[in-house]
C-alpha cells in the first residue's frame, strides 16, 4: 500500500481549513490503496519521510517565508532523506494574508534540493479561503493521493 504523508503547520483557522480540505480529498473513499498519514511539522521524523511514497506540505506564509515549523522539519530531514527520497512526488498549499510568493519559492527550492518532483503547482490562497479555494485544496489532496496508486 502506498503512503501519503501530509506535513503541516496550521496555526490559523484559514490554514487549518485548507488542511481539512486536503485531507478530505486525500482520503476520499474512491481512492484505494493509499494510507494517509498526518504529521504536524514540529513532530516530523526521518522515518516518517522515508516511509512515505509522496508528500503534501502545508504552511502559512509568514513574513514572506514558510513557517518556522516547516523550515525546522526540512532542517531535520534534509540530509538523512536526501538520497533515499529523490524522485518522490510532492505538492504544496500555502495560506497568506497578503502574499504567498516567498513561502512558495522557499519550499520549492528545498524540494528541488531534495530531488522531489512537483505533482501539481502550489495551491496559493490569500485571505479567507472561499469555497473555490477549499475545493481546489480538496482536489490537490485527491490528485496527489490518486497519483500514488498509478
Amino acid at each position: 500500500m502506498a503512503r501519503l504523508l501530509i506535513v503541516h503547520h496550521t496555526p490559523s483557522p484559514p490554514t487549518h481549513a485548507l488542511l481539512e480540505a486536503v485531507r478530505s480529498g486525500a482520503t476520499d473513499s474512491a481512492i484505494e490503496g493509499v494510507d494517509v498519514v498526518l504529521r504536524p511539522a514540529l513532530a516530523l521524523t526521518v522515518p516518517d519521510v522515508l516511509d512515505a511514497d509522496g508528500y503534501l506540505l502545508g504552511t502559512p506564509a509568514n513574513f514572506g517565508y514558510m513557517s518556522g515549523a516547516l523550515k525546522h522539519a526540512f532542517d531535520t530531514i534534509y540530509y538523512p532523506c536526501l538520497d533515499a527520497t529523490r524522485g518522490r512526488p510532492y505538492a504544496l498549499w500555502v495560506h497568506g494574508n497578503d502574499d504567498t510568493a516567498g513561502a512558495v519559492r522557499a519550499v520549492e527550492a528545498i524540494a528541488v534540493g531534495l530531488g522531489w518532483v512537483a505533482a501539481r503547482p502550489a495551491h496559493e490562497v490569500t485571505g479567507a479561503p472561499d469555497q473555490h479555494a477549499l475545493e481546489m485544496a480538496w482536489e490537490l489532496g485527491a490528485s496527489v493521493a490518486a497519483g500514488l496508486t498509478l
